[in-house]
């Protein structure tokens, strides 16, 4: 189900210890998913999509993170009333009296079950509205509270069972926009609703303009002069009709729209004129107006301020570090994301900050994948093809010639070779994207590929509506691989550290692995309390899932496996937006791009340090299969000891002739592992010893060079 904006809500709960070992987010990109704007005299809110309630009492110049109590931080809709600020929110409707600074619940009544999906706030003198969305969570309709939301009572008379998007207020006269129905009028504080004229559509916006109501839709605008008995289309010269957004000062009306920025109207609809110079963000989701500032908040490009009623347009996003992260990249020393709708970022000092490199991009650009080879980096992105810098992103090239689908959302170099999934099957360039050929042999017709995995010489496609693909020809020709899988959704591919198995991660059904390329899958789920897997990332023999939270808002964020994915432990500490949507490892640092919080970076140390703490004790003395095996020049093995014990751990030759020794002394209970170097020894099978208490066990490895 998709939500006003026309793309899935994600529940999500924040709630994080503070702990000294945990994610710290990096100072940007900048930017974000703005859903509300409010101001209550010289002071403006802004209610973000995964980081909370922002805070400017500068007109927009700075702004300061306004949480302390917020429960949830995805907010989607702000209410003013006399000196409390109201937050709606997927757990509920918050309050703050202090001007942000803290904030307490106030849902009693509101729904029931912990269902509390608020997407619309609205205010009628002492009364409160709050709006409910109930595609995820199953509560719908209107609940009015009279005390500032001490308590909460449901007001539904009249309503059909659907999910209220806005609400608007002129005189006694309360307007609610639902999803699909329309709007419709109560005339007595919300105790009846009527329908009104217009119907059968989605309102997401509602305003009021002396005696004209305005309701935007997907569909354009539509005014009423009669309390809503009859309504009329006003579009003409609104060349993009998605409208989310209304706001009004004096007789000017803008409209902010959805891919095409914001429109003014100065005659209550009739005509509009777009009013977008230097907005780089078209996609237009909250406007405010506060004294002679306009101010409007975008998708993926933070909060942009207009003093001359929309004739231009200047960024007004200082310390609003909130963005939606699709991809991660490393380059030597230099970290790149892409964003949804912001084009691409670039760090050169491990994300303590960093500068968009965007010229030659078209603008508004969504990223979706990178792919490196030596000092060229390709930007797959959604609707604009493939890009390609050979300056660290200072500058892009397009590069299609050939390329017959331009929604890339994979990208995957293998032995030289680089391979784009597209909406339309797969494409492949030999020389670095000059030109590109279609591999689609043995694909469906139309696959949609949604990921690539390579082992060897073996690549593997997942597509979205298809299945898993292996190709052992470079990309000559593929085969179906997966009918032993629950559906054909797969959302990404992941390969072992060892090499060995492929993972796939399919639609709410968590992550699957194969060890004998496709052949058979066996589900890995053990420990991953989410069915929502977005993307795998390997370090050394330690394998990471960056997932998102599931339908009922639980779980989310990044698990890690020791063990070829047999288990999985969270390692989210500290990280407060745990929808994961990008990962990245940087020298001895993890990095995770996340829908709506940014990017967020911790140690790896300190992550495999936590999983190993929170393992039990093993129940007796084990040594296990060396990974990878086989291997060149290292390998790493793993034992478990039930007690303090006196271990030995020693590598022989085919001559029984010690080669390394690797553990002489006691240890304490626990799971162990122990790296081993062979880049002194030659190609060929050895054997592995361990001795602890009256434990004795040999196992066989190979190394190959």
């Amino acid at each position: 189900m998709r939500n006003r904006f026309g793309y899935l809500a994600l529940v999500i709960v924040l709630v994080c210890p503070f702990a000294s070992a945990q994610w710290v987010q990096t100072n940007g990109p900048c930017g974000g998913d703005l859903r509300a704007l409010a101001v209550s005299g010289t002071n403006l809110y802004v209610g973000t999509w995964g980081s909370g309630v922002f805070l400017s009492t500068n007109n927009g110049t700075s702004w300061t993170a306004v949480n302390t109590g917020l429960g949830n931080c995805y907010v989607s809709a702000l209410a003013v009333s006399d000196t409390n600020l109201f937050a709606g929110t997927y757990d509920g409707v918050f309050l703050s009296t202090d001007n942000g600074t803290t904030w307490s619940a106030v849902n009693t009544g509101l729904g029931s079950g912990g269902e509390l999906t608020v997407s619309a706030l609205g205010v009628s003198g002492m009364n409160l509205f709050a709006g409910m969305e109930g595609f995820l969570r199953g509560q719908y309709g209107a609940f009015l509270s009279t005390n500032n939301g001490t308590s909460w009572t449901e007001v539904n008379s009249g309503l059909p069972r659907t999910s209220i998007y806005s609400f608007a207020v002129s005189g006694t006269n309360i307007f609610a926009g639902t999803y699909g129905d329309g709007v419709f009028l109560s005339t007595n504080n919300g105790t009846s609703w009527t329908a009104t004229g217009l119907t059968d559509t989605g309102v997401v916006a509602l305003a009021v303009s002396d005696s004209n109501l305005f309701a935007g839709t997907s569909g354009g605008v539509f005014l009423s002069t009669n309390n809503g008995k009859s309504w009329t289309a006003v579009n003409t010269g609104l060349t993009v009709i998605n409208v989310n957004a209304f706001a009004v000062n004096g007789t000017n009306l803008f409209a902010g729209t959805s891919g095409g920025g914001i429109f003014l109207s100065t005659n209550n609809g009739l005509n509009w004129t777009p009013v977008n110079a230097d907005l780089r963000y078209s996609y237009v989701l909250a406007l405010a107006v506060s004294g002679g500032s306009l101010f409007a908040g975008t998708y993926g490009g933070g909060v942009f301020l207009s003093t001359n009623k929309g004739t231009t347009w200047t960024a007004a996003s200082t310390g609003l570090t909130n963005t939606s992260v699709s991809s991660l990249a490393v380059n030597d020393t230099n970290l790149f994301a892409g964003t949804y709708g912001g084009g691409v970022f670039l760090s050169t000092n491990k994300g303590t900050s960093w500068t968009e490199v965007t010229l030659g991009l078209p603008a508004n650009t969504s990223i979706l994948p990178f792919a490196v080879i030596g000092i060229n980096l390709f930007a797959g992105t959604y609707g604009e093809g493939i890009f390609l810098s050979t300056n660290n992103g200072t500058s892009w090239t397009a590069v299609n010639t050939g390329l017959g689908n331009y929604y890339v959302s994979a990208l995957v170099v293998s032995e030289g070779n680089l391979f784009a999934g597209t909406q339309d099957g797969v494409f492949l360039s030999i020389n670095n994207g000059a030109s590109w050929t279609e591999v689609g042999s043995g694909l469906p017709v139309n696959t949609s590929i949604s990921s690539f995995a390579v082992s060897g010489t073996r690549i593997f496609a997942g597509s979205s509506d298809g299945g898993v693909f292996l190709s052992t020809n470079n990309g000559t020709s593929w085969t179906l691989v997966s009918s032993a899988l629950p559906n054909e959704d797969v959302r990404t591919l992941g390969v072992s550290p060892d090499g060995i198995s492929i993972f796939a991660a399919i639609s709410w059904r968590g992550v699957f692995r194969s060890t004998n390329n496709g052949t058979s899958w066996a589900g890995v789920n053990t420990g991953l309390m989410n069915s929502y897997v977005n993307l795998f990332a390997v370090s050394g023999t330690n394998l990471f899932a960056g997932t998102s939270p599931n339908g009922g808002g639980s779980g989310g964020g990044v698990f890690l496996s020791t063990n070829n994915g047999t288990s999985w432990t969270a390692v989210n500490t500290g990280l407060t937006n745990t929808s994961v949507s990008s990962l990245a490892v940087s020298d001895s640092n993890l990095f995770a791009g996340t829908s709506g919080g940014g990017v967020w970076t911790r140690p790896l140390s300190e992550m495999i340090t936590d999983v190993e703490s929170e393992e039990p004790l093993p129940s007796k003395f084990t040594l296990a299969q060396n990974y990878p095996n086989p291997f060149n020049p290292s390998t790493t093995i793993r034992y478990g000891l039930p007690q303090r014990s006196q271990v030995t751990l020693s590598v022989f030759n085919t001559l029984g002739e010690q080669v390394a020794l690797l553990q002489n002394g006691e240890q304490e209970a626990g799971y162990h592992e122990i790296k081993f170097d062979a880049k002194n020894l030659s190609s060929g099978v050895y054997f592995y010893r361990i001795q602890a208490e009256d434990f004795v066990q040999t196992k066989r490895l190979l190394l190959l060079k």
